[in-house]
């Protein structure tokens, strides 16, 4: 099996419905009402219009895929991508759905698109070449890729989303969206995870991690200002997450000589949304999402995955982002600033010292044009050359 998972929107069943690979395969939606019925009440009959399968929406009826398990198991010789599932949750935090997918399935993460493929350019950051080059070579790699320079403000509204990013010309229209996009949200979508009669509750909750975007998740300081209990909130959060709305960046913990935080931070998988959740104007924590957005969809071409983790000690040193792919650490930071100075790669300078010679060379994104050499180990590129 394959299964396309994604936030809601993000052009999964476009892409199953269009792919070459893919035209030999029966496509079945699961939000046809019938067909989620014939789903409920007799699911081998519904496995078998065909021999080769795309199951929409398939979290909308997860008892199918026992089904589907029933049948995978018994295929000799196994027959690849026979089924090809999609859904609007994370299917590997589902219990019921995870336990019959363990071993049988591959997993592909949809993102919202990244400013390279909306620009047509059909690509993420140059990540791996970064990696894979010392840092003399930094400068070449980067001016040999196409590059546009962006206001990130401007970006982070229009987000990633095909419909409001491609489609959708005015701020006004894209809000109407988002607004239309909230309420199918909660009113669909999450009721098919969790039954949840609290919306307005539910709704604050949204914007309170909204307004927290780039922050250390504390779970506690938000039961507090929300007035809900604790259990309740982390049960929200994790829904949030099971649908693909909210990205926890776990920390990065190998040091030995320094006490580290070790709570994750919070992100959303479109900083539009975030944005327009939040309200008001765009801060450096939505530069940040934007840049994490295109390392969640670039790590998905990558074999094995890389980790992208955060670092933070108990003295407040902290660098954003941090890739971990084998032995080899690529720090990164994000400063809203158009003008970056030594001071803002301190932090980068520690976290070189502390985990050499894994991390050969830090990165400093800004929101600038120049690209500098702040230190021997530390190159300021404005953002819009990477992403």
């Amino acid at each position: 099996m394959v299964a396309v998972i994604g936030a809601r929107q993000t052009g999964k069943s476009t892409l199953v419905q269009t792919l070459p690979a893919l035209a030999g395969h029966l496509y079945l939606t699961l939000d046809d009402a019938e067909l989620r019925d014939q789903a409920r009440r007799d699911p081998r009959s519904l496995l078998a219009r065909g021999p080769r399968l795309v199951l929409d929406e398939v979290q909308r009826a997860p008892d199918l895929l026992l089904e589907v398990k029933r049948v995978v198991d018994a295929d000799r010789p196994r027959h690849p991508g026979r089924f090809v599932l999609t859904g609007s949750a994370n299917l590997l935090l589902m219990e019921r759905v995870s336990e019959s997918l363990a071993g049988r399935a591959y997993y592909l993460r949809l993102w919202p698109l990244t400013r390279g493929e909306r620009l047509g350019f059909g690509r993420t950051g140059p990540w791996s070449g970064l990696l894979a080059a010392p840092i003399d070579e930094w400068e070449a790699l980067l001016g040999r890729r196409q590059a546009t320079a962006e206001d990130w403000r401007e970006v982070a509204a229009i987000g990633g989303l095909p419909v409001p990013a491609h489609e959708l010309a005015t701020p006004a229209a894209r809000a109407r969206w988002f607004d239309g996009y909230v309420e199918t949200y909660l009113e669909r979508d999450l009721q098919t995870l969790a039954r949840i009669d609290a919306l307005g509750d539910f709704r604050r909750l949204m914007r309170a991690a909204a307004l927290r975007a780039g922050t250390i998740v504390n779970q506690a300081d938000l039961a507090r200002d929300l007035a809900i209990s604790r259990p309740t909130v982390h049960r929200w959060l994790n829904l949030l997450e099971t649908s693909c709305q909210l990205v926890r960046v776990e920390p990065y913990a190998a040091s030995r000589t320094k006490r580290i935080v070790k709570s994750p931070k919070l992100y959303w998988s479109d900083v539009a949304l975030a944005r327009h959740l939040a309200g008001g104007d765009a801060t450096g924590a939505h530069l940040e999402n934007l840049i994490l957005s295109d390392l969640l969809a670039w790590r998905e071409l990558v074999a094995p995955r890389p980790g992208i983790c955060h670092w933070r000690t108990a003295n407040q040193e902290e660098v954003d982002f941090v890739i971990e792919a084998g032995r080899t650490l690529l720090p990164i930071e994000v400063k809203a600033t158009t003008r970056p100075s030594h001071r803002d790669a301190r932090h980068l300078l520690t976290f070189l010292a502390t985990h050499s010679p894994a991390a050969r060379a830090a990165l400093l994104l800004h929101a600038g044009n120049e690209t500098i050499r702040l230190e021997d180990r530390v190159l300021a590129v404005p953002w819009w050359r990477i992403v």
